[in-house]
């Protein structure tokens, strides 16, 4: 259903203080919005257990569809701006590999050739291996080959949303925190506002639906999930993705420092250059994690629903699959074999909104008037940040390009899938507490 003219003095409500919901409130004030408030479940901001406040993610320009390669292109060119973002942007170049080729990594070499990047081609497991330090042992890389793009690297998470968080209140927005959306209110078919966990009414003009992961379990009545279920195809598939880290020492990590980001294409494996803690992330795209509960209204429905730090503790609700962690050790042998043989010092499930075809869901609600979604990261959101509110903000203004409107409209005739992390088909499987990972399964790996 079309939104109707906003105003700069209307009301704009925003739910969720992540990613997507941060930069869309930065850019409405940007543009003269004068009225913009930001809520969020979380107690403590930004979320402790949202997939955009981890302790780093990825930036890369390399995408088999050339217009995330062009956004992304534009958001590195802002992330570079040191007096807005200081040292969150880390330029270590992506190491881009596939093994035995894949469409996506010669498509993203394109795309990336075709924006003037600075890159080398490795045809071979030799000049591969070039790419690291000399004194960093790396695995044999037979079969492979790819290119190194050095422009690209990875930002410091937390730290990019605690930046434009602050802009946001610089700015005059207002950003709370505690405040759990349960449902919208309405007034036939116009949206006037959301009700918290807590009986609150916020009422406004317009709401934007930036809740990441808990979009479905929390509006239950758009009806995702009992869409997903009567299209036998995923609409908005929430899943876990399996992440762990290693602490290295002062000195290996000194060793491991100048490593560019090593991003496997075939296998979905990723890793990053140590932190300024001495700490070393690793993550694999893989099969996804649901995790189904009944709604609280409908118990004969189900929604997937994220299993957090702040759901299951600070223990419990960080346990990834036993079976990942033997995959993840597995896929860091191929690439830096000495580390794998190291203790996994910590696990996280970060939980993701996949959309069917990869594409995010940015626009007005088919069926309700004064509703914008701008949620379905798909895993590959973070590295828009300086730049991926000023969709969502073109769509609340009604100038988003025809074009770009029906890529991101929620409702699309939705192809097999985009790819937009990586080619391959992903198979999920429901979350089972009996095959989370123990203690025991993160220990060192005995010679």
């Amino acid at each position: 259903m079309a939104t109707s003219k906003v105003q700069h003095d209307d009301k704009i409500l925003i739910v969720g203080a992540g990613c997507f919901g941060i930069s869309t409130a930065y850019h409405l004030l940007k543009r003269g919005f004068t009225n913009v408030t930001v809520i969020d479940r979380s107690d403590v901001l930004p979320a402790p257990d949202a997939a955009g406040t981890d302790m780093n993610k990825i930036v890369r320009t390399s995408y088999s569809d050339d217009f995330y390669s062009r956004l992304a292109h534009d958001a590195i060119a802002a992330w570079k701006k040191v007096e807005e973002w200081g040292d969150c942007y880390q330029e270590s170049g992506v190491l881009v590999l596939g093994s035995g080729g894949t469409s996506y990594a010669t498509q993203s070499y394109l795309n990336d050739v075709a924006l003037g990047s600075r890159i080398n081609l490795l045809e071979n497991a030799e000049s591969i291996h070039a790419v690291f330090p000399s004194d960093v042992r790396t695995g044999a890389f037979e079969n492979y080959h790819g290119y190194l793009n050095f422009d690209g690297g990875w930002a410091r998470a937390a730290d990019g949303v605690s930046r434009m968080t602050a802009a946001v209140v610089a700015l005059g927005g207002k950003v709370v925190s505690g405040k759990p959306a349960v449902g919208l209110l309405k007034q036939g078919q116009k949206v006037t506002g959301v009700r918290c966990s807590s009986g609150e009414e916020i009422n406004a003009d317009l709401v934007v639906i930036a809740a990441g992961s808990w979009t479905a379990s929390s509006f239950t009545e758009l009806n995702i999930g009992r869409e997903c279920l009567a299209t036998g195809q995923d609409f908005l598939c929430i899943f876990g993705q399996s992440v762990a880290t290693i602490q290295l020492t002062e000195e290996e990590a000194a060793n491991y420092r100048h490593c560019p980001v090593v991003l496997d294409f075939a296998s979905g494996f990723y890793a990053f250059p140590p932190t300024d803690k001495n700490v070393f992330k690793m993550a694999i795209d893989h099969a996804g994690y649901t995790n189904y509960l009944p709604d609280d209204t409908t118990p004969e429905k189900s929604t997937s629903t994220p299993r957090t730090i702040l759901s299951h503790g600070s223990e419990d609700g960080l346990r990834i699959p036993r079976k990942m962690v033997k995959l993840l050790r597995h896929s860091l042998s191929l690439v830096y074999p000495d580390l794998a043989k190291k203790p996994f010092a910590c696990t996280r499930l970060c939980w993701y909104t996949d959309s069917p075809d990869g594409d995010w869901i940015i626009g007005p609600h088919p069926s309700f008037e004064g509703l914008v979604l701008a949620t379905a990261g798909s895993g590959h959101a973070y590295k828009f940040l300086p730049v991926l509110g000023q969709l969502v903000a073109d769509s609340v203004e009604g100038k988003l390009a025809p074009e770009i409107a029906r890529k991101f409209a929620l409702g699309r005739q939705y192809a097999e899938s985009s790819y937009s992390r990586r080619s391959g088909h992903m198979d999920l499987e429901d979350l089972s507490v009996q095959e989370l990972c123990e203690p025991k399964d993160l220990e060192a790996e005995s010679s």
